[in-house]
């Protein structure tokens, strides 16, 4: 039995009525119907249907946390013009879709609106320094005011974040100077620190080292003092008295250094016509030069007497 003509006619409405009935709804998205174009009802993730002809889906909402960067440039308290690039990360609330997908047509111009509007609003309160200082002080208050804006929307603002800023060139480069001039100076203090420290430290060791150097001559020459006392002592035992032990011991120094000097190799030794008797003649002087300063020194001392009795 053959099929009426408008039998395939048929099929392809029944197929086109089914299909155009279901759909489906994908993972963290929202489906707006409305029926002969008014709001019926809102669908959620997963498979739906809906009345031909009747029924129509008039949008989808995106449920996801989405990024819109607003780039602004404004100026500083100093007169320093800047750019800022601001990253507003909001998502629409599932209880609130109505709203934002009816009372808002175009959310990005919206939220870049108010991002100009705080940025020109709070930069130009503060210097340059305390841009890069403030900056979240900067998103805490764009936050803020979008929150509370676009609430009524159906809008949830998650985060607003200062994500660069970037100062005309010439800034640049001169903030770059100063910082190298700023590290040039603390370094030439430190320097200048350090070669203090090494002057006071080798004036230390040079003090330290003429004391030592100081100390060691003196007791050298105690040694030498208590050597001569004993010589003297030894000399005046066998008859010989103070001076002439003296002038002995002087003479035995003058050879004993006579003979230091030519044992050097690299010494220079010059030596003055002299007659065998010169060292008996020295000798000589030597003992009356004692004897002279022993009795000058008998003269004051008689001397001071008298005036003391006076």
């Amino acid at each position: 039995m053959a099929l009426p003509f408008y039998a395939p006619i048929l099929l392809f409405l029944l197929l086109f009525t089914i299909f155009s009935a279901a759909f489906i709804v994908k993972q963290q998205t929202a489906v707006v119907i409305e029926r002969f174009g008014r709001f019926l009802n809102v669908r959620n993730s997963g498979l739906n249907f809906k009345i031909p002809f009747f029924d129509r889906v008039a949008g989808r909402v995106n449920l996801k946390i989405q990024q819109l960067d607003v780039p602004v440039e404004t100026k500083t308290k100093d007169d320093v013009f800047v750019k800022l690039k601001v990253s507003v990360q909001f998502k629409v609330l599932a209880d609130n879709i109505y709203d934002s997908f009816y009372k808002l047509e175009n959310p990005h111009e919206q939220i870049t609106s108010y991002v100009f509007d705080v940025v020109r609003a709070e930069v130009p309160k503060m210097k340059l320094d305390d841009v890069f200082v403030r900056k979240d002080d900067i998103a805490l208050a764009i936050k803020n005011e979008l929150q509370e804006a676009m609430t009524d929307y159906g809008y949830h603002i998650v985060k607003a974040l200062v994500t660069d800023i970037d100062p005309d060139m010439q800034v640049k480069m001169a903030m770059n100077r100063i910082n190298a001039a700023e590290r040039e100076k603390l370094a030439a203090e430190y320097e200048a620190e350090a070669e203090r420290i090494k002057i006071v430290a080798k004036a230390k060791a040079e003090a330290e080292s003429k004391r030592l150097q100081g100390q060691g001559i003196a007791d050298q020459r105690r040694e030498i003092a208590r050597g001569l006392e004993e010589s003297v002592e030894v000399l005046n035992k066998v008859g010989i008295n103070s001076q002439e032990a003296s002038a002995l011991i002087v003479v035995t120094q003058h050879y004993d250094t006579l003979q230091a000097m030519g044992e050097n190799s690299n010494s220079n030794l010059i030596m003055l016509p002299n007659a065998p008797a010169s060292a008996s003649n020295m000798l000589t002087d030597m003992t009356a030069s004692f004897v002279a300063s022993q009795q000058i020194g008998e003269d004051m001392k008689k001397a001071n007497r008298l005036k003391l009795k006076q």
